[in-house]
Formats: C-alpha cells, structure tokens, sequence
C-alpha cells in the first residue's frame, strides 16, 4: 500500500552536521585541519593545479585547429532514400520524422553511395555531383535549399 512504503535500509544517509561541538566528530575545525589554504573560507586549489610545477595539461603537445563556425552536415546516402515513396518530397523535417537522420546539423548533404530506384525531390542544402546525376538519371529532382 502507497502509506506502508519506506526507503531501504541503508538508501537514506543523514548529511555530516559540521561544526557541531567536539563530541560530533567535525566539531571545532569542521574536518578541515588547522590553518593552511585548504581550512580556509574559498580556500583550495583550481582542478589540474600541481603545486606551481607546469601541469600535465600544459606540458602536452596541442594538435589541430578546431573552426568555432565550422558547418557540420547531416550526411544521407542514396540508398536510405529508397524507404520513400515514388514523387515525394523529401527534406530534412521528413528524415528526422522517418529516423533515417538523429538530429539537424548546420544542413543536409546528400552522397552517392548506393542507387536510387524511384523518382523523388529532394530538398538539401548540398549534394555531391555523382549523387545530382543519380538523381536527375531516376526521373527525380534536386533541389538546394
């Protein structure tokens, strides 16, 4: 029954009450020690600090450029659009719904890896030019957005 319902022993641990006379166990000092930088109020050092010796992550070799605004493109093949019907449209809202793409990049780019069978328009923002001509053979039509 809901009213009979209770943790499992153990599930439920009681916080540390700092600062709450000797006897507690972290009374006085609160479990910090006496003085030094880590006692104090803020006190501690930055995530990677190693004493004022160069940090591990600093004395690792940097590699690479990464483009803050780089375009990164959801890639379809051919083949998955075989799933379509004949004369559809087809465009990026349509192959998140159909699961063939997870989610919207930047856009969509549309490869030739595989044969289209079956006439369809195709809304994308790119196409490779293997891919426009297998379209345009299959009776369909491309279209950059």
């Amino acid at each position: 029954m809901l009213n009979q319902l209770k943790p499992v022993e153990g599930s439920k641990k009681n916080r540390k009450r700092l600062g709450r006379g000797a006897g507690s166990g972290t009374g006085k000092t609160s479990g910090k020690g006496h003085k030094g930088q880590k006692a104090r109020s803020g006190g501690g050092v930055r995530p990677g600090f190693e004493g004022g010796q160069l940090p591990l992550f600093q004395s690792i070799p940097k590699r690479g450029f990464r483009n803050v605004n780089r375009k990164e493109y959801a890639v379809v093949n051919l083949d998955k659009l075989n799933v379509f019907k004949e004369n559809e449209i087809i465009n990026i809202d349509k192959l998140i719904e159909m699961k063939v793409i997870k989610k919207r990049l930047s856009g969509l780019k549309i490869l030739a890896n595989g044969k289209i069978n079956k006439p369809l328009t195709i809304q994308a923002n790119k196409f490779s030019k293997v891919a426009l001509k297998a379209i345009t053979k299959a009776g369909g039509k491309a279209e950059v957005i």
